[in-house]
């Protein structure tokens, strides 16, 4: 799949409902039961006392034993976890066929789904997005925003000494009823690591100590981050205001998460190897029972299984529940693009994040001794002064008896060089096959620059590689360097260099001419157009049912900063060696998106307390920009090529906090909603809902779409002739207000609204309703949209998605 860089690192679960097939060798399994969890239990009585509801939850414990030992011969598996409060059920590690076909046949199984591994996949943002003068003066300053609001992530976990995490004064307390969590302790993480803005800290390694993946020396039996990833993405949600981003004694800026008053709840899950499903929905169901505001994760299945079964996986019913209990949820939708029908967080009760890039480059110049210069990448110093240093090729000022010719052009051994030829010049490296292969590294390249004492380094193609990513293109550098990552500026450099060395009748250089400066790489570059879709952003449409049908639902949700994010690292991250040893890293990816939308909705939260997850969602979308910062729609990196964006590359847009704080209309759903949702998706009966959700359809089934979700889209990708489609917009502004309702058709067909022009009261709602009707059959989806334009400056932008089959109704 492809990734946006070495860095983009997202996380990816991979799920098999094994009630159609279960493989030998598998070890862990999630084996739902039929009991009420915890959630439920509560929602059926009256104010549960916490002692009731506590027996409960050790009740269920109790039973998950009892059933084990009942039906399973001690010794043939071992129990990892209990799962009580979203979900009913227990993950298990087994050790043979027999156990498998054992618990297939048990009375009070709902499902089984096997636990399989996954593997992984800032200074300017905030007001890039228009939050230090749009949001956070009406919460009371950069230092109360998102103040009594805690943001749970799921991710690696967090280097509590960085300065992103440590205490701050304006904090002030947390409402202990309203977060129950506790901080572990082990190597690296002390009793002191929970200071305040980390309010809780957990990790979950059972699946991968069962599967031996885990190596405690490595990955830290704690919630201390050894990868790195986890750090950056809670700096980026809510790590302090200010914080000075020195890498190699060079300092980039200065760092703010986008809420920096809220608190950070850390529950470890993945680690340098990657993990496993099983403790990520523990680690789910631990910070839903904690009490968290906000759910960012930056995980999503390495592949969608085929058919209805999608929305019905283990893991997409535990964040269904999270979503029932209050709980925003907020996921990356995935790397995998430009490729269409790459998005890998596709259900409907998510909100799932595209990434951009910003307006923010960081670009290096080489100028040439014949005048010519060329632009290349690097975070790297200048060569000293005015004067340019003569350039020599690693092969012309290396021992001869070396076999391998690639070995020396790669830069990779400091014994390869003859030191008195290659004193205060810059050495001409070649980025090989062996840096594909992972063989070698710009890591290794500057660390043998630096011990053979010559001035910098210029990083060339080989031809035979061509167009590839170059990795470490943002890795910060400690010495002059360039890398040219163009066969155009590649071929001009080596040009230039032969044309102006001198060689003797074997070929063998014994003068040098050529000469070049570098200059300084560190210094940002802001252009005026931004957003732009990142290339790597994974795309919609969504997945599609058992009829062969694309789901009647518009992902991504909304696009967020994903390239080049400047946040916190862990100086022990193992995960990457681009940025070992460093507190911040330039990191790219839609994990890197997401903690940007969480740290927004926790303002939002701290602004309205009582929205519904839904409710933020709708907030974010229907205020979403459509055009990017020079006034132009916004544009798509596709292959090769800029091209206009879709709702399907970004969603809704990109989000505005500033107006997402006052939407003027939401539309707003709840865990009904989407149940009936899932009873409306071709392909499942009621038997797969009940046995998912534990609650099945609604006895008086009428003819119903999954496109009568209420939802701040519309999207309908198998329009026969038309369709009548209801929407509900609820006032969540204190004041009256009278709306006008225009429209953007998309190609092929006709929309018409009822009511066009409507008054509604503060805190009222009010149905529109929508006929959509095929004009003409197309061969793809066509976009439009609807706008709701208010009397009090508010602006309510609906994304319309269409693709007609046929213009007659059958």
């Amino acid at each position: 799949m492809p990734m946006a860089s070495t860095f983009a690192l997202v996380f990816f679960i991979f799920f098999i409902n094994i009630f159609e097939s279960v493989p030998v060798e598998a070890k862990v399994l999630m084996v739902l039961i039929d009991e009420d969890p915890v959630l439920s239990f509560i929602s059926k009585k009256t104010e549960p006392r916490d002692g009731e509801v506590k027996a409960y939850k050790e009740n269920l414990s109790a039973n998950h034993d009892l059933f084990l030992e009942t039906l399973l011969q001690k010794g043939t598996y071992t129990k990892l976890y209990s799962y009580t409060h979203l979900i009913n059920g227990i993950a298990i590690h087994v050790k043979s066929e027999e156990v498998l076909n054992i618990l297939k046949n048990a009375k009070g199984v709902r499902a089984i789904h096997e636990d399989m591994k996954m593997q992984k996949l800032t200074t300017h943002t905030p007001s890039f997005l228009g939050i230090p003068a749009g949001v956070w003066p009406m919460l009371g300053g950069a230092e109360c925003s998102g103040k009594g609001v805690v943001i749970g992530l799921i991710d690696t976990g967090i280097n509590p000494q960085h300065p992103s995490f440590t205490n701050s004064s304006s904090l002030g307390s947390l409402n202990p009823s309203k977060f129950r969590g506790k901080c572990a302790t082990g190597e690296k993480f002390p009793p002191s690591a929970c200071h305040g803005k980390i309010v809780g800290a957990q990790y979950f390694a059972r699946a991968a100590i069962a599967a031996g993946d885990f190596i405690a020396s490595r990955d830290y039996a704690s919630p201390f981050d050894a990868d790195g990833h986890g750090s950056h993405t809670a700096a980026t949600a809510a790590g302090n205001y200010q914080i000075p981003v020195i890498a190699n004694d060079f300092n980039y800026g200065y760092a703010s998460g986008m809420a920096p008053g809220a608190r950070i709840a850390v529950y470890k899950a993945l680690y340098t190897f990657g993990g496993y499903m099983s403790d990520v929905v523990a680690a789910v169901e631990k910070a839903v029972e904690d009490g968290v505001d906000i759910l960012s994760l930056s995980i999503g299945p390495s592949s969608i299984p085929p058919g209805p079964s999608a929305f019905l996986n283990v893991l997409e019913m535990e964040l269904l529940f999270a979503t029932k209990a209050g709980i925003f949820v907020v996921q990356a939708a995935g790397n995998g693009g430009p490729s269409s029908s790459s998005v890998l967080s596709f259900s409907p009760w998510i909100t799932s994040v595209a990434a951009s890039i910003t307006d923010r480059k960081y670009n290096n110049t080489i100028i040439l001794g014949n005048g010519q210069s060329f632009s290349g990448a690097g975070l790297a110093p200048p060569t000293a002064g005015e004067t340019p240093f003569l350039i020599a090729a690693a092969a012309d000022v290396s021992h001869r008896n070396i076999t391998s010719i690639a070995e020396v052009e790669s830069c990779q051994n400091p014994q390869h060089f003859i030191r008195s030829m290659v004193q205060q010049k810059l050495i001409i490296c070649t980025y090989t096959f062996d840096f594909e292969y992972e063989d070698a590294n710009i890591v290794t390249v500057e660390d043998t620059i630096q011990q053979i004492g010559a001035a910098g380094f210029i990083v060339t193609m080989d031809p035979d590689i061509g167009s590839e990513q170059i990795k470490g293109t943002t890795m910060t550098m400690r010495v002059p360097a360039i890398i040219l990552n163009n066969m155009q500026a590649s071929s001009a450099l080596w040009e230039y260099y032969n044309a102006n060395t001198i060689r003797n009748r074997s070929g063998q250089a014994v003068g040098f001419s050529a000469k070049a400066r570098i200059l300084d790489g560190r210094q940002a570059i802001f252009t005026g157009q931004a957003p732009i879709v990142a290339s790597y952003s994974s795309r919609g449409p969504d997945v599609t049912n058992a009829l062969l049908q694309t789901a009647d639902v518009l992902k991504p949700n909304i696009m967020a900063p994903g390239s080049s994010i400047w946040a916190a690292w862990s100086p022990n991250s193992e995960g990457d060696p681009y940025i070992k040893g460093q507190n911040f890293a330039l990191v790219s990816g839609t994990s890197m998106a997401t903690p940007h939308v969480a740290g927004v909705a926790a303002l939002i939260k701290q602004k309205h307390p009582k929205w519904s997850p839904a409710a933020i969602t709708s907030a974010m979308m229907t205020t979403a920009d459509i055009t990017d910062h020079l006034g132009s729609p916004i544009l798509a990196q596709s292959a090769n090529q800029i091209v206009p964006a879709t709702p399907f590359d970004l969603g809704a847009g990109s989000i505005n906090p500033s107006r997402a704080i006052d939407p003027g209309l939401i539309f707003d759903a709840h865990f009904s909603h989407y149940v009936q949702f899932l009873c409306a998706v071709p392909g499942v009966d009621d038997y797969s809902v009940r046995r998912a959700v534990g609650v099945g359809c609604p006895r008086k089934r009428r003819e119903s779409w999954c496109s009568d979700l209420n939802t701040a889209s519309l999207t309908i990708s198998n329009l026969v002739g038309s369709r009548k489609v209801i929407r509900t917009v609820t006032n969540v502004g204190r004041r009256n207000e009278v709306y006008r309702v225009t429209v953007r058709e998309p190609l092929g067909v006709n929309v018409t609204i009822s009511p066009q022009v409507f008054w509604i009261k503060g805190n009222a709602t009010r149905h529109i309703r929508i006929n959509v009707k095929a004009t003409r059959a197309m061969r793809s989806h066509m976009f439009g949209e609807i706008v709701f334009h208010g009397s009090r400056n508010h602006t309510v932008r609906v994304p319309v998605a269409v693709h007609v089959t046929s213009t007659l109704r059958h």
